[in-house]
């Protein structure tokens, strides 16, 4: 069905319905811009989003890169990087496959259009034209008619009349046909006229308007198909980009099933292992032997005041013995000595692996020297090899340091590693040592009985005695030295070879800095000043009297 035929008559309607379609048209394209500008700044916020949360600089020394959990939020954040892009390309796609093209066929459709109906506007004046043609045709004819027939009646009027004369007849009888001429010619004139308009009339009616109204048709009908291809984009711009969208949201479940929370226990475990022995049980301090040292007269005072150097020994002790208290800045030292015995092993090995690589790096610089060095020598029109012997010089130079570094934390890592396993087997030597009945002195010490410099095999009962606290790691020896609480004598000589010990000679009297605090060795200091522990069980000790 066709408008120019069905809708003849209906040109306002019409005019309407194709300006409708166009302010249509025009309200889908502002609304495409407006979805473009929301995903616009949707993706903008979202790459904000992942900028604020991201790590600002990555380094592989970051200890948060370690665990799962943290590296599953960054990828989250890249694959949310990744997603914001899909949202610009969506917008991208939507601006340029809808608001350009929908708007550039909107100026084309307004114009043709207009075109269409100022084609309308023609063909109608025309006819108006005509019609008005006709009107005056026929009311000349209708005019002359009337003007013939008064002649008529006064020719008749004047020839009945029997006192008028006979020119006068005949001028009357003139004047009668000269109007009946007049309406012919007007007649004439009217009935062309009128043929003329039933023919334009037709040419309006059935061909020219519905011509026009078909071109409005067609034009209309494209403008619909335009605009349903258009929703179409509209789908199909978010449809395309899905598949990405889809494996960005994989991504996020695949680096949420990555997190390993057992794997981040141990990366902790690895970080931060101190690989220090826990501290072992405080001996019972018998305070009632105080009372057999001292004399009757200043007991009480003596007492009060060994009291409180006890206490003030033990509150000393304690905070050394608690090692999750505020700690000290420490020093950092080459050798990391600075570090807990298993994080310094690790560091060591870190260096080390560190070294071999920059030392591989120079020796495959140096092969290739000697290489272009012996190309030279060999074609001496492609260089002169004099000229690579700084550069050889150099790079030797810096393999025989490396490799003296290498050497370097190789024996501190050794050294580490072996103060390590000797650790651990005093530690499970004290554990052991602990639960059997020890022998106790007469100021209720634990002693070793029998010559100590005897080695003993676990069937005979003895153990060798536990590893002496490490003055660097266990106690800060404070500026000021700590006054004495008493004396040692040694009852055994030693020889004071493991960190953190001193030796001494049988019979030697020492003074006594801190007791034994349940791990088996007891700090003393030199008359010199030099400081460090022995075995509690190689020396007889008596506390001051205050």
């Amino acid at each position: 069905m066709e408008w120019g035929s069905e809708l003849w008559d209906q040109y306002d309607i019409i005019e309407r319905q194709t300006q409708w379609g166009i302010d249509l048209i025009e309200k889908y394209v502002k609304f495409v811009k407006d979805r473009t500008e929301i995903e616009q700044a949707y993706a903008k916020q979202l790459r904000t989003l992942v900028k604020k949360y991201s790590p600002k600089r990555v380094s592989k020394e970051d200890q948060e890169l370690k665990f799962s959990q943290y590296l599953a939020f960054i990828n989250i954040l890249n694959e949310l990087n990744d997603y914001a892009g899909q949202r610009e390309v969506i917008a991208e796609n939507l601006m340029q496959n809808i608001f350009a093209q929908l708007l550039k066929y909107l100026h084309e459709n307004k114009q043709e259009r207009k075109m269409h109906l100022l084609d309308g506007r023609k063909a109608q004046h025309d006819l108006e034209v005509s019609f008005k043609q006709l009107d005056n045709a026929k009311r000349r004819f209708e005019r002359d008619c009337k003007e013939a027939e008064k002649a008529m009646q006064n020719a008749e009027r004047v020839d009945n009349d029997i006192n008028t004369t006979k020119a006068d007849v005949e001028k009357a009888k003139q004047q009668a046909n000269l109007r009946n001429h007049m309406v012919e010619e007007s007649k004439n004139e009217y009935a062309s006229q009128l043929q003329k308009f039933n023919k334009d009339q037709n040419e309006f009616y059935f061909a020219e308007m519905p011509h026009i109204f078909n071109k409005l048709q067609e034009m209309d009908e494209k403008r619909t198909r335009k605009l349903c291809e258009a929703y179409k984009t509209f789908a199909d711009t978010e449809r395309q980009v899905m598949p990405i969208i889809g494996k960005c949201l994989d991504g996020m479940t695949k680096a949420a099933e990555s997190v390993n929370e057992s794997g981040d226990s141990q990366v902790l475990i690895e970080a931060y292992k101190s690989g220090f022995e826990r501290p072992g049980e405080i001996e019972f301090e018998d305070y009632s032997q105080m009372i057999n040292r001292t004399s009757s007269e200043n007991s009480l005072g003596s007492l009060k005041s060994e009291s409180k150097v006890d206490q003030r020994t033990i509150s000393k002790s304690k905070t050394k013995r608690w090692p999750f208290g505020k700690k000290n800045k420490l020093i950092v030292s080459e050798d990391f000595s600075h570090l807990p015995p298993e994080q310094r092993r690790k560091k060591l090995q870190q260096k080390i692996d560190d070294l071999n690589k920059e030392l591989q790096k120079q020796v495959d610089q140096s092969e290739a020297l000697d290489k272009m060095k012996d190309v030279y020598q060999r074609n001496p029109q492609m260089g002169d090899p004099n000229s690579l012997e700084p550069r050889i010089t150099e790079t030797n130079q810096q393999i025989d340091r490396l490799r003296q570094e290498v050497q370097k934390y190789e024996t501190w890592r050794t050294d580490a590693e072996a103060k390590l396993v000797s650790r651990n087997d005093s530690c499970v030597q004290y554990i052991t040592h602990s639960n059997r009945s020890p022998s106790m002195n007469n100021n209720g010490r634990m002693i070793r009985k029998g010559n100590p410099d005897t080695t003993y095999s676990d069937d005979s009962g003895q153990e060798p005695l536990p590893q002496p606290p490490s003055l660097s790691e266990f106690d800060d020896f404070e500026d000021d030295l700590v006054h004495p609480i008493g004396s040692s004598t040694a009852l055994y000589p030693f020889d004071g070879n493991s960190e953190g010990t001193i030796a001494m000679a049988e019979g030697e009297v020492l003074h006594l800095i801190e007791d034994d605090k349940g791990d088996g060795w007891t700090r003393v200091r030199r008359s010199d000043g030099e400081e460090g522990y022995v075995p509690t069980s190689y020396v007889k000790i008596s506390l001051s009297k205050q």
